[in-house]
């Protein structure tokens, strides 16, 4: 297709005088205006045979397989030129709403023959699951800027937007560079008869003083006491409310992706650590069930069942999630839940199945705080009759769920109140935690 350039207009707008002339009958404007018409129409053809065919340019794309939701990868796009003069133009995509270009559009490129021109571009992961990216366009201006083609190349690629996977690399690096507690995670091994020996460290209130190593600490002039990893294997359950809760925003996403990018970076670490990792999602129904395995064969697993999940507007039941776990999983496993309660109703049932839940399993209840709740509570100086009645309903929602969560800790329950942003440091803490203690 080919389409007129703002140069084209601009020589028009120029010599629009001359028929303007000839108009009102100026004999010299009447000759001159069939010859300014001419050579103008003459450019324009000249111009548009002068512009390459789809055979002449051929534009390749390479993007990452997958991207997590917000994380932002490198991509590129590739132009090759088989046409003997030099080709310039603009490069644009129909990139799916999941994908958001971080690359402002059009990328400009110049190329001649059997060159290739390479332009970088940089998107970030919007909504979960694969998508195509859709078809690629060069609009090639002529040699005089009078004319430009657009030439369009579909394509058949797909990206797979996943949850945010950042996380998980950022966490592996660091556990490779041993600077875990940069990222907020203390390293504990569990310490005892019967494991091997892992390493040494400064020793911290609450070590076991039978494991200082007094040489090692006359030698530092520090306490120093000897760490060793676990042998045995464990089975860590993640269980994921989608119900209606989960749907607040944290920032400009809702809680949920924090849910599912905090998971994911779980299954990681204890898969890591030898453990059995599986994965239970519910809201009104049960969602998606991964059954518990080892290695990178259950991160997969776990990964690929979180990437279709949605939070609905559903009340979640947990009579159904639980009766699902109590029917799949016989053997006592740490259950990590992901969830919130706010309303008495839904905390009665959850303190009541995670209570019963205690006595077969580990259970560790992720709340994940409500930080526009927190700050309407928290609103000082309060003006208006509305603001005031805001602040006594956020205050109440408040106590409600405080008191839901101390009765599930004298229960037995471990629980973690804490904001979306905060959450992969302290459960991994809370796991690796458990796991030094031998808890499960």
């Amino acid at each position: 297709m080919y389409v007129p350039t703002k140069r084209l207009a601009a020589v028009v707008l120029v010599t629009a005088p001359a028929w303007w002339l000839a108009a009102i009958g100026s004999p010299a404007a009447f000759g001159a205006a069939p010859v300014v018409i001419a050579v103008l129409a003459i450019a324009v053809l000249a111009d548009a045979l002068a512009i390459p065919g789809r055979r002449s340019v051929s534009v390749a794309r390479a993007f990452p397989a997958s991207v997590g939701v917000r994380d932002v990868v490198a991509g590129r796009y590739s132009v090759t030129a088989r046409w003997p003069f030099r080709v310039a133009g603009e490069v644009w995509d129909a990139l799916p709403a999941a994908l958001r270009r971080e690359t402002p559009a059009p990328q400009r490129f110049a190329v001649r023959r059997g060159e290739e021109a390479t332009l970088p571009v940089s998107v970030s992961g919007r909504d979960r699951g694969e998508w195509p990216l859709g078809p690629v366009a060069l609009r090639v201006a002529g040699p005089l800027g009078l004319v430009a083609r657009t030439i369009r190349y579909p394509q058949t690629d797909q990206v797979l937007v996943t949850p945010s996977i950042a996380s998980v690399r950022r966490y592996r690096l660091l556990a490779v560079q041993r600077r875990l507690r940069d990222a907020g995670v203390r390293v504990l091994r569990r310490r005892g008869e019967g494991t091997s020996f892992a390493g040494l460290r400064e020793y911290v209130q609450g070590d076991d003083p039978r494991f200082i190593d007094w040489k090692a600490s006359a030698r530092r002039r520090t306490l120093i006491t000897r760490e060793f990893s676990i042998e045995q294997g464990q089975t860590v359950l993640i269980v994921i409310d989608c119900g209606r809760l989960m749907t607040q925003l944290a920032d400009d996403l809702p809680r949920f992706e924090y849910a599912l990018s905090s998971a994911l970076v779980l299954a990681d670490v204890a898969a890591g650590s030898g453990d059995q990792v599986g994965m239970l999602a519910f809201d009104d129904q049960v969602r998606a069930w991964v059954a518990p395995a080892r290695g990178t064969e259950a991160l997969r697993s776990v990964r690929a069942g979180l990437i279709p999940l949605r939070a609905t507007m559903a009340e979640p039941d947990y009579a159904t999630a639980f009766r699902t776990l109590d029917a799949r999983q016989r053997k006592r496993a740490l259950i990590v839940f992901y969830t919130d309660v706010i309303d008495p109703r839904a905390s009665q049932s959850l303190i009541a199945h995670t209570t019963r839940g205690a006595q077969h399993h580990l259970p560790v209840v992720v709340a994940l705080r409500n930080e526009s709740l927190v700050a309407a509570a928290a609103t000082g100086g309060v003006r208006s009759t509305t603001a005031v009645y805001e602040r006594a309903a956020a205050e109440e929602l408040l106590s409600a769920r405080d008191e839901a969560l101390q009765r599930m800790r004298q229960a037995g329950v471990s629980v973690i109140d804490v904001r979306p942003q905060a959450m992969t440091a302290a459960v991994v803490n809370r796991y690796l935690e458990l796991k030094g203690r031998g808890a499960v």
